[in-house]
């Protein structure tokens, strides 16, 4: 009997390749950050037949299926049809967007993902969120279990936003029988990314409120990308915590970077805090002071039990950070060009905020003279 036709042999071997055999996934937000690094990640993986890119604009992936719209329009259901589950990345936590509409945008948007999957028979929705969903808190413990509840306020950038996507992914399964929601929280992003928190680190001087008891923990968009996969491959389920293994104390993070502290009262440093960004000189409100006080670790636990660990550490995560922050200059999370931080000069680095420190201060004094 006669061997079959090498070109038959090929395709029956790409029939019953992993990829083959794999699901086929859309990204909405696909054309840059986040979205473009799993896109690539995604086309480049055994384990997944198709990718579906969705975003405003086409980004650079060729092997993907691009449809270029708003998430926020219904005719996304259609371009969703075939697809076996949607990781949702369409979202705006830019600290120059306006406010409401970064709310209308996100929470819009995250609405019209969940419905249209369901749909368009799409079983699996994977959202990212972070673990500021579960609030910079005196009390919290080292570190909180991923069920612990989510105490988050609407106080910092984007918090409030992430919070209403948490509540949707809750109700989505009872609004959508068959449709199984998985929620990522990653910590404190570092890879490209532009956050309050990583603009800390832009400072001259690392700014510690008096007796809070700030701890670090880091994740790196490459892992959060493989944590991503994980959940699209259906190797690990529910509400899911993406990041370094452990912490890093203040001290820990002072010491590896080599920026000093700058310490004030929680009075004058919240204070101030709220009055820049009240009168429009910072983007960053007093709620996001509170996540360099207190600490929000969380451990990892549910991708740690399916088999995912992190191929970064904090301490790595840091020194990227580092590199990349380099040469920019921020005050109170305002981003200053290289002339006025010439002029501030490294020992007034952050200026509006000691400035308002002083009023307080010669306040005080007039007090006691009197």
């Amino acid at each position: 009997m006669s061997s079959p036709d090498p070109q038959v042999r090929a395709a029956r071997n790409q029939s019953t390749s992993p990829a083959a055999r794999g699901p086929v996934v859309a990204v909405t937000g696909a054309a840059s950050g986040i979205g473009a690094l799993l896109t690539e990640r995604l086309v480049a993986s055994d384990e997944i037949k198709q990718v579906i890119a969705l975003d405003e604009r086409r980004g650079e992936c060729a092997a993907a299926q691009w449809h270029i719209l708003d998430v926020r329009d219904p005719a996304i259901a259609e371009k969703l049809r075939g697809a076996d589950a949607v990781v949702h990345l369409a979202l705006d936590l830019d600290l120059e967007t306006d406010p409401a509409a970064r709310t209308a945008y996100n929470v819009r948007g995250t609405q019209t993902v969940l419905t249209a999957a369901a749909a368009a028979g799409v079983h699996r929705v994977v959202l990212c969120t972070s673990s500021m969903v579960y609030g910079a808190l005196p009390d919290n413990e080292l570190p909180l279990s991923e069920d612990a509840e989510l105490r988050a306020t609407a106080e910092a950038t984007g918090v409030g936003d992430l919070l209403e996507i948490e509540r949707l992914a809750r109700r989505a399964p009872r609004a959508h029988p068959g449709l199984n929601v998985t929620v990522v929280r990653p910590a404190v992003l570092v890879g490209g990314t532009d956050t309050a928190l990583t603009r800390y680190f832009e400072s001259p001087r690392l700014l510690v409120v008096a007796g809070s008891r700030p701890a670090w923990q880091f994740c790196h968009v490459e892992d959060l990308c493989s944590a991503l996969e994980y959940a699209v491959l259906e190797k690990v389920d529910g509400e899911l915590v993406v990041g370094c293994d452990g912490w890093l104390e203040q001290e820990e993070v002072e010491e590896l970077s080599g920026i000093r502290r700058m310490e004030l009262p929680s009075a004058v440093a919240l204070g101030a805090a709220a009055r820049l960004h009240r009168i429009g000189l910072t983007p960053s409100p007093a709620g996001d002071l509170a996540y360099t006080m207190y600490p929000w670790v969380v451990s990892g636990s549910r991708l740690h039990d399916a088999g995912w660990r992190p191929q970064w550490t904090n301490e790595e995560v840091l020194a990227e950070l580092l590199e990349e922050v380099s040469g920019r200059h921020t005050v109170v999370g305002r981003r200053l060009g290289r002339k006025d931080a010439t002029a501030a000069g490294a020992a007034g680095a952050t200026v509006a905020l000691l400035g308002a420190a002083a009023v307080v201060r010669r306040a005080r004094k007039a007090r006691r003279r009197i």
